[in-house]
């Protein structure tokens, strides 16, 4: 596949008070053509320093960019009409209505007017185009941001937060808007706070952790690296739960703990084997489920914004008690 968007090594420094901050520590990213590529990191990892610094926003100390083939900022201009970008919160003059603030903005960057009530259409707007922009709740605005966005057509299109403000339907329109774009052959680079919907739309991602990139891949690449043999294990009522960990312990198994009507073997190869031990003691299992990470699991892993708890967070803790596998 063409990558539509390379950074390498980029690096940005601010001087203030404290000394040096590193907003970028030789950042790495590549967007492939045709993709929903989701950018993801905490506040303050350098999400919207990079968007800016592609933009022309901000200058960069050291590092490489290119945009449809073109080293920005160097080549800004002659790709500067294939981007749309909405880079944190989009600012509109409450007195216009949408279609006067799309018409306004198609004139001034030589776009043909008949684009305006077409991404109207687009983004869902389409009954409240002549309301004035006031009257907006905060996820039509953010609509209407998208919508300005895709005014000229864009090759490239970089989204921060779209879903910022939007109630659950909403999402779900931006999720099935982003689909099609992805789908008429348009990239879409999407930075967003909601791990659940990047991981229902995005095909890859990135993830930046204090300037630094710590995963990229495609959603399933990243998610497979980060999962191990854990194993949730039910058994049928009644059932001595404490006396069935000993015997799985005492065999080898990894159980990092012991809830009230199951518990997880983190080291599991051969799930089959716990079904064979607890057989010949006469104790049966009624559910032996894979335990997975998702895409929050990996973040919080991988950006230490949070503490890892619950039974699909215990993967961690196992992989550090444990070397290889048990049940073989």
């Amino acid at each position: 596949m063409t990558a539509v968007l390379e950074i390498s090594g980029l690096r940005k420094t601010y001087r203030g008070r404290k000394g040096v901050r590193k907003a970028l520590d030789g950042f790495d990213m590549v967007v492939e053509a045709g993709q929903v590529h989701g950018f993801l990191g905490p506040n303050g990892s350098g999400k919207t320093t990079t968007l800016r610094t592609l933009l022309g926003l901000i200058k960069p100390n050291d590092g490489r960019m290119t945009i449809l083939g073109q080293e920005v900022p160097r080549h800004l201009p002659q790709v500067a009409g294939l981007v749309g970008a909405i880079v944190e919160s989009p600012q509109f003059f409450g007195n216009f209505s949408a279609e006067t603030t799309l018409s306004l903005l198609a004139d001034a960057g030589g776009v043909n007017p008949h684009r305006v009530p077409a991404v109207l259409e687009l983004v869902g707007l389409r009954d409240r185009a002549k309301d004035r922009v006031k009257t907006y709740s905060l996820g039509m605005k953010q609509r209407l941001a998208v919508a300005s966005a895709l005014l000229k057509e864009p090759k490239l299109l970089i989204l921060d937060e779209p879903a910022n403000g939007l109630d659950p339907g909403g999402i779900r329109e931006m999720r099935t808007l982003m689909a099609d774009l992805a789908a008429s052959g348009m990239t879409v680079l999407l930075s967003s706070h909601i791990l659940g919907e990047i991981q229902l739309i995005c095909d890859s991602v990135t993830i930046i952790s204090a300037g630094r990139r710590v995963a990229a891949g495609s959603v399933s690449e990243v998610l497979a690296s980060h999962t191990s043999a854990t194993v949730k294990v039910r058994l049928e009522p009644g059932v001595d739960l404490p006396g069935a960990v000993a015997i799985l312990r005492a065999a080898g198994a990894v159980i990092p703990s012991l809830e009230k009507d199951h518990f997880t073997v983190g080291n599991a190869t051969n799930p089959a084997q716990i079904t064979k031990l607890l057989a010949e003691k006469q104790i049966y299992v009624s559910e032996l489920t894979p335990v997975s990470a998702d895409l929050e699991d990996v973040f919080l892993k991988l950006t230490g914004t949070a503490p890892v708890d619950g039974a699909n967070r215990q993967v961690d803790q196992v992989a550090a008690e444990t070397q290889g596998g048990w049940g073989q």
